[in-house]
C-alpha cells in the first residue's frame, strides 16, 4: 500500500471484520494492514439487508460470463 499524505483519503469496503483479516492474508501481513488501515481512520458501520446476499439467495447473484466463438 502506497504512503498517502495525511490530506488525503482512501475509501474501502469489507464484508470481513478487522479481526478477521489473518482468515485471508498472512497473520503478520494482515495485523500490518489493519494497523495502517485503522490509524487515522473514521470507521461507518453500516446494518441492514444485503442486496447482494438477496440477490444470490434468490439465484441472481454470479452469473457466469457469456462464451463464444473467436476470441
Amino acid at each position: 500500500m502506497p504512503r498517502l499524505p495525511e490530506p488525503d483519503w482512501v475509501s474501502g469496503t469489507s464484508n470481513l471484520h478487522p479481526t478477521r483479516f489473518d482468515t485471508i492474508f498472512p497473520k503478520g501481513l494482515a495485523t500490518a494492514a489493519v494497523d495502517r488501515l485503522l490509524h487515522h481512520a473514521h470507521v461507518i458501520v453500516t446494518e441492514g439487508r444485503s442486496h447482494r446476499l438477496a440477490e444470490a439467495l434468490d439465484g441472481r447473484g454470479v452469473q457466469p460470463l457469456a462464451t463464444g466463438e473467436g476470441g
